[in-house]
């Protein structure tokens, strides 16, 4: 029987998991690329086997068992979200998912879309795009943080199809509270409401009631604190749906598909009337091990913010401690601990220069333009944590 953890666990000099992620060579490399790329656990491996084995053994009936797996993947993300209620499509990443959203949209009779100017480029450049054609597409400034939600409700109008936001905006680790008021505005103005949760699950525990979101649909994936991996991504659907994407695969009506269509386009229940088409299954038995080592372990969200809250003190500490010049490198102070995701953003002219510095001291980090982005992971220790701040510390007195 496997240990179940406690947040004291994982505060010492050696990682108690780090053992289950040993492909990845997780205690050998300093790894704070966590709100990007996270190790997979090895039992993952044993996903990629099984799916091999089942399609070598039943062929074109492997489809059954891969279905399964798509439904315990479903049922992941729907904890994650403490959904009771939403349906579940499954695609190989979040654009895919928003585009057959943006396709079920009335766009020829409300031609504007709503969202902030800290979006993901998987929404932002396809709403560029849209906006080259003459759709409105309104884009909020998210700071000052705390007029933010004030200031997005209020660009929801009668000709607005939808909002689409971030629950935590991948830019600065700022957690978008009060969400639940663009939804109340958007059913008054008989919008959508579409929510990015990506950087939220897995490490910010989310309740899909207690926000006031239960109309919203919703997208996310695996790539990132779910350890699942790529081909892992979502969109929720509301209870109820009638929306007819335009961009649709066969596999929106399966249910149907021996019966005479005579050209008629229909469109399953629930999350089915998003659904694509034929697809490589491997990713979700992937997925479906590795939500099992989650649970099996206990390492449900609020463990993870606990671990995740306390690794990002730490990696603040030091860097506070470092007094740097504001001018050379400097981080959000207006942030608080509770209102940060599960990264710390630190803000430097020299961004990308310091990250291609700290890869070739094997400490493996990103940068978004003046952004560089440091993201702790349950199976780092803190023994790890301080001698990554140590080599951030030499590289950074290099280039003052």
């Amino acid at each position: 029987m496997q240990k179940i953890f406690s947040a004291a666990d994982f505060q010492h000099d050696a990682n108690p998991i780090a053992h289950y992620y040993s492909q990845f060579r997780v205690d050998k490399r300093l790894l704070l690329t966590g709100h990007s790329h996270q190790a997979w656990p090895d039992v993952a491996f044993d996903g990629v086997k099984e799916a091999w084995l089942d399609a070598a053994t039943h062929l074109d009936d492997k489809w059954q068992f891969a279905f399964d797996k798509a439904r315990q993947v479903e049922q992941g993300f729907s904890r994650l979200l403490n959904d009771s209620d939403g349906d579940y499509a499954l695609a190989e990443n979040t654009h895919t998912l928003v585009v057959r959203f943006l396709s079920a949209l009335d766009l020829k009779n409300r031609p504007r879309l709503v969202t902030s100017d800290s979006e993901f480029h998987s929404i932002r450049r396809q709403l560029d795009r849209l906006a080259e054609e003459g759709i409105e597409v309104v884009r909020v400034e998210s700071q000052p943080h705390e007029t933010f939600i004030e200031r997005l409700e209020a660009e929801v109008n009668a000709i607005t199809a939808a909002v689409l936001v971030s629950s935590v905006f991948y830019n600065s680790g700022q957690i978008c509270s009060g969400l639940g008021k663009v939804m109340s505005a958007c059913r008054q103005q008989g919008a959508e409401l579409l929510v990015d949760t990506y950087h939220h699950l897995n490490v910010v525990p989310f309740d899909i009631a207690r926000e006031g979101l239960e109309q919203a649909y919703m997208v996310g994936g695996g790539y990132k604190y779910c350890q699942l991996g790529e081909g892992n991504c979502f969109l929720r659907i509301p209870p109820d749906c009638q929306l007819r994407p335009l961009i649709t695969g066969w596999y929106a009506d399966f249910e149907s598909l021996a019966g005479n269509h005579a050209h008629q386009v229909n469109y399953g229940d629930g999350g089915q009337r998003f659904a694509g088409a034929t697809y490589d299954p491997t990713s979700h038995y992937r997925a479906a091990k590795v939500f099992d080592f989650f649970t099996s372990n206990g390492l449900d969200p609020l463990l993870l913010r606990e671990i995740n809250q306390h690794q990002t003190t730490l990696l603040l500490a030091r860097f506070d401690a470092l007094d740097l010049p504001p001018g050379c490198i400097r981080r959000e102070q207006t942030i608080s601990q509770p209102q940060r995701g599960g990264f710390i953003a630190l803000h430097s002219p020299h961004a990308a220069a310091l990250t291609r510095t700290l890869h070739a001291q094997q400490l493996y980090c990103d940068s978004r333009g003046d952004t560089l982005r440091l993201g702790p992971a349950p199976y780092l220790s803190d023994r790890q944590l301080h001698n990554a701040m140590d080599l951030f510390a030499e590289a950074v007195t290099k280039i003052r």
